[in-house]
């Protein structure tokens, strides 16, 4: 290999592997932007190891993973790093710039023992039962009308914060029961939509939106009071509130609880990895763990055999 002096400095190596994913992949900017800071963090580390990006050795990653588990980095954090990391030295392999890839024989933590939370179904009930009785009174406004539809969509087809925000009124096709929808990497999928979601939308399209877009002329589905597409921000806060334990629920919470309650109802994973839109059947392998902890649960509670030793039932 060349003299350290002649090669790309750590700065340069990650502005044109920005450049591939940005043009290339056509990853979004929020994700090239977590990307960037993630190898910017490993370029810091390895310069303090006199080393750089293209001559990183396997210690340096491994050396690198040691270090954030010591300062209680968890696992699903540093799997998304080392994940990172891979995908540069992927590119820097097929761009002929290194001989050797230092993340090859590095093991990804096992993230997928963290389990996503989800709600119980009486929970998510509970929540669509409150918004849905709001958004059906004769008088119903167009933010509780919304907020209905932005919930039935969390739940009823488990989109993203960032895919709701996105939908436009033209990629509904409410007579079909389905939404196209825009995820990562602008990958475009068909989600269909349940009876209540369908509902839902149609009423807020009828009453709801004409109030909220007045004389703005939005192509984004769901408005903000002004009449402006809703920041994620918005939405999360929105679905905090509509919590009606008091709990702090995340629009990501009713995504993870779509997946889990169509996993326990029976549905298939491919299935349900077509309806998240997740690139690999291992995001999605995740939550067979989710119900088959939730089926323990439910066998000890109502199972004569079932209980724990202790409880004065045979366990």
């Amino acid at each position: 290999m060349q003299g350290q002096s002649q090669l790309p400095g750590n700065v340069q190596t990650v502005r044109e592997y920005m450049v591939y994913l940005r043009v290339e992949k056509g990853m979004r900017p929020a994700t090239c932007e977590a990307y960037r800071r993630d190898l910017e963090q490993f370029a810091e580390d390895v310069e303090g190891r006199n080393a750089l990006l293209v001559t990183a050795r396997q210690e340096d990653v491994s050396g690198f993973m040691e270090g954030l588990r010591r300062n209680g980095v968890e696992s699903r954090s540093i799997a998304r790093k080392l994940s990172a990391l891979r995908g540069l030295y992927r590119w820097l392999l097929m761009d002929k710039k290194i001989a050797h890839d230092p993340t090859v024989n590095i093991e990804s933590p096992s993230s997928w023992k963290i389990l996503p939370k989800s709600l119980a179904e009486s929970e998510v009930s509970g929540m669509l039962e409150n918004t849905g009785a709001a958004a059906r009174v004769a008088d119903a406004d167009g933010l509780a009308l919304r907020d209905h539809a932005i919930l039935e969509l969390l739940y009823g087809g488990g989109l993203r914060v960032g895919e709701i925000c996105a939908l436009h009124v033209e990629d509904l096709q409410l007579d079909a029961g389905r939404a196209q929808v825009r995820g990562k990497g602008d990958k475009e999928r068909i989600v269909p939509l349940g009876r209540s979601a369908v509902e839902a939308l149609e009423r807020y399209l009828a009453l709801g939106r004409p109030e909220l877009e007045g004389v703005t002329r939005q192509r984004t589905l769901f408005l903000s009071v002004r009449g402006n597409p809703l920041t994620r921000q918005w939405v999360w806060e929105m679905v905090r509130a509509a919590s009606p334990t008091g709990q702090k629920v995340s629009p990501h919470q009713l995504r993870h609880s779509c997946a889990t309650h169509m996993v326990e109802h029976g549905a298939d994973l491919r299935s349900v990895q077509t309806l998240l839109g997740h690139a690999d059947i291992a995001t999605t392998q995740v939550y067979t763990h989710v119900a088959l902890g939730r089926l323990k649960q439910v066998h000890r509670l109502h199972h004569p055999r079932g209980r724990r030793r202790g409880t004065g039932t045979q366990a």
